[in-house]
């Protein structure tokens, strides 16, 4: 039995989003910025997928561009900030995707801001009146704070991030890449200046995102060589991908309310399959309260052999994770949850749900889990 629990690094395509990308990896092959009809069907394509993203977010189609991933979207909103909107202050905090963290450590290391982090709470929530005096206490500053992280899952509130940064004239981006395509956002009604998006988290292709401009915002591009994107993005468009990503977005807005219910049911499920199972079982941040439902963090008893939980779970034929996947190589441990202060000498497992998961997968992960502490237990008797 393979069971696939690592959602979160990324999600398999979905067939409707596959057939929707197909014409497009074949016969409408067109260079979208050519003016003849192979181009005009292509650029009709890519104008459809913008369109159906703007929707989703209330924003105007002009405020979306198209990226390679979320990586390229959070580096852009940060970068372009500093270099065309006079940014000399950054908050973040440190538990951040790397694509924020390592962007803005290298632009304090150019001594181009000054960086601070915000305080966060042991189960690591963002700390909002330290936020509040942070702002008052620098200039004109960029706040970039993830709406869920994506090894524990907490979520922020965007509304109230965006009202104190809307006290301090402020700059507010938000990495929404793990909360894209799994909540419904009215842009309209939060006072935010960047969001970002990776369509493979919500069952669309790897490489293609996007990131949400504020028509108030006034940048220039990271990517020069061309005038694609509104001269926003130089190089030539990704067509199937974003596609794809359109396609996927509408997938997900459609079934919002099924999908969330059935992933939150089983998430609970295995909470307390977990607790009445593995005795001294715990989570890492919080696991049921202003928090992603697509994601577990399970803090293990320690063992004598902690470290090889996870591949005895491959073995199994159950993929899951110890963190991020852009980490996943790097023997230096998570560093959101040394970020929170949690036991980093216990085995910590990312469990990450999407709609193809099922009760009977979480049965079988809980049986192997019971039959490998039961090995260990038995080993030492």
């Amino acid at each position: 039995m393979k069971i696939y629990f690592d959602n979160a690094a990324t999600t398999p395509l979905d067939k409707e989003v596959l057939d929707a990308m197909m014409p497009y990896l074949t016969e409408h092959f067109g260079n979208p910025s050519s003016i003849h009809s192979f181009g005009r069907k292509t650029r009709a394509a890519i104008e459809g997928a913008r369109k159906i993203v703007a929707k989703s977010l209330n924003v105007s189609p002009s405020e979306i561009f198209f990226t390679s991933g979320g990586t390229e979207a959070d580096n852009m909103a940060i970068r372009c900030s500093v270099h065309d909107l006079g940014i000399k202050h950054v908050i973040t905090s440190k538990i951040e995707h790397h694509a924020v963290l390592h962007t803005v450590e290298k632009l304090e290391e150019e001594g181009l801001i000054k960086l601070s982090f915000v305080n966060l709470t042991n189960e690591g929530h963002i700390d909002l009146h330290h936020l509040d005096q942070l702002l008052s206490e620098n200039e004109r500053t960029f706040v970039s704070l993830m709406h869920a992280n994506n090894e524990i899952g907490n979520l922020i509130s965007l509304e109230k991030v965006g009202e104190i940064c809307g006290k301090y004239n402020a700059i507010f981006h938000s990495d929404t890449v793990q909360t894209m395509g799994h909540y419904a956002m009215d842009l309209q009604k939060v006072n935010v200046h960047f969001v970002t998006c990776a369509a493979h988290k919500f069952h669309g292709p790897k490489g293609i995102g996007f990131l949400y401009v504020n028509s108030s915002i006034k940048i220039n591009p990271l990517i020069y060589g061309g005038s694609q994107e509104r001269n926003m993005r130089g190089g030539t468009e990704n067509l199937y991908g974003i596609v794809g990503l359109g396609k996927a977005l509408e997938i997900a807005m459609r079934d919002l309310e099924s999908h969330q219910k059935h992933i939150n049911d089983l998430k609970n499920y295995m909470i307390e399959e977990l607790k009445a199972s593995i005795p001294g079982v715990e989570f890492n941040g919080a696991c049921q309260e202003n928090c992603l439902y697509t994601v577990l963090n399970v803090r293990f008893p320690h063992t004598e052999n902690a470290e090889m939980l996870l591949f005895n779970l491959d073995i199994s034929g159950i993929s899951a994770s110890g963190g991020s996947a852009c980490t996943s190589g790097s023997d230096i441990g998570s560093h959101v949850l040394r970020g929170i202060g949690a036991d980093v000498t216990r085995p910590a497992v990312r469990f990450s749900f999407c709609k193809y998961n099922t009760k009977a997968e979480v049965d079988y992960t809980i049986l192997k889990l019971k039959e490998l502490f039961n090995l260990k237990i038995a080993g030492n008797s």
